[in-house]
């Protein structure tokens, strides 16, 4: 059963791993476990045999597409730590994951290219509080000085990076680093702990002069000490270093190399002395413990075997097998099995303890960024995390019509594990259309909904919604006669049919006189029209036109609603014809923010999109960053990320609002019409 208690100050770590797409994230977390002999050896990501990317999208792809959770102990400390995807297309699982955390390692890599993504991660820790240290990996690739790579990285962080650590040269060779806090030199050995050997001249004091310096900032009495020549004792250095990083003041750098295992021990140790814990963690977010267990949900997963599972940081008290937990919902669900994850295997375990990052079976109304409690009055959600604006659709339908209700219900539950995703569906036209943050995105949905759930899907792009209007006026009669037998048909309208300004829509009107057409046929005359207005000659929704009943006849007998409503329906679409039908397309308003070198590269894929750029701006808040807004027709926009990503190095976006309908002609109109008559 649940049990209660304190939040406990020694429990589990949760540690993220972040940073930009390809940086190094899931071959770090498989030298950390290698390292920490939590797996007998360490996998690489090209073999598909890391622990992280253990799910089949990722393997085929190469590339995080989910979270990933892993447990190890590190000089008998236990940590969780979590792999989070650097694409922006999957970061949503980045920021739900990061409220509860404490403290995240961001790892990147000396590329000027990567600084926008950079920035896109420490902004969502900058605004949380998050603590965080970055790790520089890949450094026995670098080819310049880390002070030089901190100067073009710094731009992406609202606070100082500090270098804690210099590397050794031999020759064109890093062979080792300084730590500038230890003093102390360290010669790296392959998938081994580094050797220590004396600091001589390997300490650059000019290094470890402005570490200090950057530290006391925030220290009157270390300030002091520099002032005095005195050197500061190494306990003050270390404590100082823990404040600030857990106050976000400083953002402590670390150098070294995952794939070959460099400079992972000095990792762990930084987080083992200056990581905050789950007490911490618990008062950062201002959430107070009462007694009862509470924990946030982190993910939620649909596993083929083990069903719906929702991984969970355990906040405060203890959550076991059996315990009764609600959320949002205020409905209680009873746990059913508490696990612990390694990628994506799972094993039971017993209760989880205030620090515990596990997963919790069966929790049928929980959701991801739910604060669960077993107290009976529900508690307000710790954090909200709303996924970013979707900017890519497919329309897709299952293969097989016996797949239909299965496919309604694959999309629930995978919209249940990736938030960022929606679907809508378009009574219009008929489709299901899924919207994503990109075009793998949704590559990824789509194969799971095969893979996992076996369902062969078609996918195609959504319909654009063109409409038709009207041009010049026409009267026209509509006469609906039938004899078969006994009563037959009889219904004659004349419609004076008009265009309207654009956006005005539809209206019907009468001015019939002498009772022509009986006063309860009239609105069947408007519902026929209405009919009528569904497909025009061009095959599409007649929109912005007026329709008035200005004369007919009836039957005495014949006559009925059914009648008149056809009858109305024949006068508009043989009136449509006369009216010089032209195509309209929907115009959109789009805000597009991008890095401020890539503007004049947007500036032009937007134009040659037909889209016309009303201007730009600096982006508030964005160092670096441009805000192009443009007007462009919706044909244009469903793949334009696409091209947007690939001129911003994977970080542009965009929103965009339905502004109006504008006039299409020419021959692209004459190709979307042939294109819908050759559909129809």
């Amino acid at each position: 059963m649940g049990q209660s208690g304190g939040t406990s100050s020694t429990g589990p770590r949760s540690i993220a791993l972040v940073g930009p797409f390809q940086s190094g994230k899931t071959t770090l977390l498989e030298a950390i476990l290698a390292r920490t002999g939590t797996i007998p050896r360490q996998g690489t990501v090209d073999a598909g045999t890391t622990v992280s990317d253990s799910s089949a999208e990722s393997r085929d792809h190469r590339m995080s597409v989910e979270l990933s959770v892993a447990t190890a102990t590190f000089m008998d400390d236990p940590y969780n730590f979590i792999d989070c995807p650097g694409s922006v297309e999957f970061l949503h699982d980045m920021r739900a994951v990061l409220p509860a955390i404490d403290a995240a390692v961001v790892v990147c890599e000396a590329d000027e290219r990567k600084v926008p993504q950079l920035q896109l991660v420490l902004r969502e820790l900058e605004q949380l509080g998050i603590p965080r240290f970055l790790f520089l990996n890949k450094i026995d690739k670098a080819d310049k000085r880390v002070r030089d790579t901190l100067k073009i990285l710094q731009p992406a962080s609202r606070v100082p990076l500090v270098l804690r650590q210099i590397p050794i040269w031999s020759g064109d060779i890093i062979t080792g680093f300084v730590d500038l806090a230890l003093e102390r030199a360290y010669i790296y050995k392959e998938h081994a702990p580094s050797e220590v050997v004396p600091v001589g001249e390997h300490l650059d004091k000019e290094a470890r002069f402005s570490m200090l310096e950057r530290l006391a900032d925030h220290d009157d009495e270390l300030m002091e000490q520099l002032l005095d020549d005195i050197p500061p004792p190494r306990d003050k250095v270390f404590d100082d270093l823990a404040k600030e990083l857990r106050e976000g003041a400083i953002c402590p750098v670390l150098i070294g190399s995952g794939i070959r295992c460099h400079g992972v021990l000095r990792l762990l140790k930084a987080l083992r002395h200056e990581a905050p814990r789950v007490i911490d963690t618990v008062k950062r977010l201002g959430f107070a413990v009462n007694g009862e267990a509470a924990g946030y949900v982190m993910k939620t997963l649909h596993t083929t075997h083990g069903g719906k599972m929702s991984i969970t940081r355990v906040l405060s008290g203890g959550i076991g097998e059996g315990a009764m937990l609600a959320g949002a919902s205020q409905t209680a669900d009873r746990v059913s099995g508490v696990f612990k994850l390694t990628g994506q295997s799972s094993e039971k375990r017993p209760a989880a303890s205030a620090g515990d990052t596990v997963a919790l079976g069966k929790l049928d109304h929980a959701k991801t960024c739910d604060t669960l409690t077993t107290g009976k009055d529900p508690r307000p959600a710790i954090m909200t995390v709303t996924p970013y604006p979707p900017v890519l659709a497919i329309a897709v339908s299952a293969k097989e019509r016996k797949d239909d209700v299965k496919l309604g219900q694959a999309l629930n539950k995978l919209l249940e594990e990736d938030p960022s995703l929606s679907v809508v569906h378009n009574a219009e036209t008929h489709e299901v259309i899924v919207w994503g943050q990109g075009e793998m995105h949704l590559r990824v949905a789509t194969e799971r909904l095969a893979a996992r759930f076996g369902i062969a899907l078609n996918r195609r792009q959504p319909t654009v919604g063109y409409r038709e209007t009207i041009r010049r006026g026409v009267v026209q009669r509509g006469r609906h006669k039938k004899q078969s037998g006994g009563h037959g048909q009889f219904g004659d309208v004349v419609l004076d049919i008009k265009p309207l300004p654009r956006g005005a829509g539809f209206s019907f009107d009468e001015t019939i006189t002498g009772g022509v057409v009986p006063r309860q046929y009239i609105p069947s005359v408007e519902e026929g029209v209405i009919d009528g207005l569904k497909s025009g000659p061009l095959g599409f929704q007649v929109v912005d036109i007026a329709a008035t009943l200005i004369d007919g006849s009836y039957h005495t007998v014949d006559s009925s609603d059914m009648a008149f409503r056809a009858a109305g329906r024949i006068g508009l679409v043989e009136a449509l014809p006369q009216c010089q039908p032209v195509l309209l397309e929907p115009i959109y308003t789009v805000d597009l923010v991008c890095p401020s070198e890539a503007t004049a590269k947007i500036n032009a894929i937007l134009s040659g999109r037909r889209g016309q750029i009303l201007g730009f701006d600096t982006r508030e808040g964005w160092a670096g960053w441009d805000v192009v807004k443009a007007m462009m027709p919706e044909a244009e926009i469903g793949d334009l990320i696409v091209e947007v990503r690939s001129a911003t190095a994977g970080v542009g976006s965009f929103t965009f609002k339905f502004d109006h309908m504008a006039e299409l002609t020419g021959k692209q109109a004459d190709q979307i019409v042939a294109a819908r008559r050759a559909a129809e």
